[in-house]
């Protein structure tokens, strides 16, 4: 890349992080640092291909400055948890939109792909859920009380038990974004052929309101986090595919941090869904109207932290630049 094409990809950044280093702009102390170590692969890059040059030059100035901040205002602050969940997640996870939108796509098309296939395969849906829930499950149809799975363990037993298995199957749809997303990418596949099937299943002997209207008291906020899991687990694969300006190895390490960061955010959303599962979706004898109330309130509040929220803060932010330049 030629110098001068070099200087006009990067100057605007370059340019905020002086402003932060002369107090004009505020930031967290976790992007200060990673604008640090963007502007010191900035400088390596120079100092490589432009040696001796103004530019090597200015990034070098840039990078002693701001070192000297970062290990002069290193104390982390008393609200770091409230900053968390406030400001800090929601900056960085504006950049990853696009990683989410795809895992919500690949997650709902094979939802669909489980009802056809559920609904043109008289066997595929005990194939996918196996023998013994298919049957249990029609039993409790028989019975008159289709949902009675959500009754058969203790309120708290049920609400531990779902929530570390539903941290779990995140937990892997994370760490498996290191197979460059292809694993990621099955582990939603996987989910949403089960969840169509077992919609479909439902469908075929009359009952979509009755399940949908009973698990989507807890399913709007477990699946929802789920398919953000995956969204992690992308931010990693792609911190190993797409390097961009900083080397493999740094960049693996942004993904990785960038992803363990998504999945702290979902934790207190997996412990409501799994309270939901454990002490509320148990009363099927609730109104519709109640069990409607729960899931667009789960679901309102899904949309607005990780779609609208972000959009949010990153446009006023950008603003809050606008006006300090």
């Amino acid at each position: 890349m030629r110098e001068a094409a070099f200087v006009k990809q990067n100057k605007d950044k370059w340019a905020t992080f002086e402003s932060v280093l002369a107090n004009k702009t505020e930031i967290l102390p976790d992007e200060l640092s990673d604008l640090y170590i963007e502007i010191t692969d900035h400088l390596s890059y120079a100092k490589t291909f432009y040696a001796g040059s103004n530019t090597e030059f200015f990034l070098n100035s840039l990078a002693s400055q701001a070192h000297q901040k970062i290990y002069k205002t290193k104390r982390e602050s008393k609200y770091r948890i409230v900053q968390f969940w406030k400001t800090e997640f929601p900056t960085m996870f504006y950049y990853h939109r696009r990683e989410l939108l795809i895992t919500f796509l690949v997650f709902s098309f094979f939802t669909a792909v489980g009802a056809f296939s559920a609904a043109n395969d008289g066997d595929f849906v005990r194939s996918i859920l196996g023998d013994s829930y298919v049957n249990m499950t029609l039993e409790n149809i028989e019975n008159n009380d289709p949902m009675r799975v959500y009754k058969e363990q203790g309120e708290f037993n049920m609400f531990l038990g779902i929530t570390i298995n539903n941290i779990k199957v995140a937990l892997y749809a994370f760490i498996y974004g290191i197979l460059l997303g292809v694993g990621t990418l099955y582990i939603m596949l996987r989910n949403g052929v089960m969840l169509g099937s077992f919609q479909y299943m439902f469908y075929e002997k009359g009952l979509l309101w009755e399940s949908a209207r009973t698990i989507w008291i807890h399913g709007t906020i477990e699946i929802a986090v789920i398919i953000i899991a995956g969204c992690a687990g992308l931010v990693l694969a792609n911190g190993i595919l797409f390097p961009g300006t900083y080397t493999r190895l740094e960049s693996f390490k942004r993904g990785v941090l960038n992803g363990l960061k998504i999945m702290i955010s979902t934790i207190p959303f997996f412990i409501v869904a799994g309270f939901l599962e454990g002490f509320v979706t148990r009363h099927t004898e609730m109104p519709d109207w109640l069990a409607i109330i729960i899931i667009t309130a789960s679901l309102a509040l899904i949309i607005f932290y990780y779609v609208i929220y972000p959009h949010q803060f990153h446009k006023k932010t950008i603003i809050n630049e606008n006006q300090l330049h």
